[in-house]
């Protein structure tokens, strides 16, 4: 195995965030990252850009909203799919995926699902069941697999600053969260909860009520690798310093790193 910090980053606009994207990369130089809500079709995706910053890319865009992409260092990631299969009416971006550096890298960003109860949130749960579907085979793969994106889900209370004042939210709805553990049940490692089981790790914190400010924040944005990759997990974190820079994410990049040898 390659020795790889792979990260997932919701940028919320890449247009509008373009420099932060790329003041991001350069100071801490991933090697793959997963990018969600690029907000822009393909024609206006920055490849040029990115490409000068040392990064191939493969974009499934969509004109203001939705999104997702990923990058690689010094590499372009060859494509094996876009979009989640099980619904051939799904016109909404969110799902892509190729091989990087080695890994399987499927990159998606879950439906939001609010207001709910109604159509967005019945949207998001019949997603999510197409994902827990085709991630099966994905799980069972002998090959190393990453999942990673911003999944819209608040796993537990630990990973939420107070849920009390989030109950109504899609986010911390029950039949998110049950679907979210059968699909860990299949036999991912969420990466961050695996290293630090006990600490409160947030990886957003929405533009509201000084929620930055006070770290009254959500985790809400997972990396989950399959049995063949796990053995090599070394580090987690999130880079909140992205956070605080001028005209931000409401989220922060999420990254793991990868050793070359197994861990014990």
């Amino acid at each position: 195995m390659k020795a790889l910090k792979i990260a997932t980053f919701n940028i919320n606009g890449i247009r509008a965030r373009l420099p932060n994207l790329l003041e991001w990369l350069a100071r801490e130089q991933p090697d793959v990252v997963c990018l969600q809500e690029l907000k822009a079709p393909e024609s206006l995706f920055p490849y040029a850009d990115l490409d000068t910053a040392g990064y191939g890319a493969i974009c499934l865009g969509q004109a203001s909203w939705n999104g997702v992409a990923i990058l690689a260092r010094d590499a372009q990631p060859l494509e094996s799919r876009r979009g989640l299969p099980g619904d051939d009416g799904d016109t909404q971006s969110r799902y892509i995926e190729a091989a990087v550096h080695g890994v399987l890298v499927g990159c998606l960003y879950l439906p939001n699902g609010n207001p709910q109860p109604g159509p967005k949130f019945a949207y998001k749960l019949a997603w999510f069941e197409r994902l827990i579907a085709y991630a099966k085979a994905l799980q069972a793969s002998e090959h190393p697999v990453l999942l990673a994106g911003d999944f819209n889900v608040v796993p537990t209370d630990q990973d939420i600053y107070n849920p009390r004042s989030w109950l109504k939210d899609a986010l911390l709805q029950p039949q998110g969260r049950e679907a979210y553990q059968r699909l860990l049940d299949q036999g991912w490692t969420d990466a961050v909860r695996h290293l630090y089981p006990d600490e409160r790790v947030y990886t957003f914190w929405d533009y509201w009520r000084q929620h930055w400010q006070k770290n009254a924040g959500l985790r809400i944005d997972h990396l989950l690798l399959n049995p063949a990759l796990a053995p090599y997990l070394k580090e987690a974190g999130v880079d909140a310093w992205v956070r605080n820079e001028p005209h931000p994410s409401d989220h922060a990049p999420t990254w793991i790193q990868l050793g070359t040898r197994k861990t014990r």
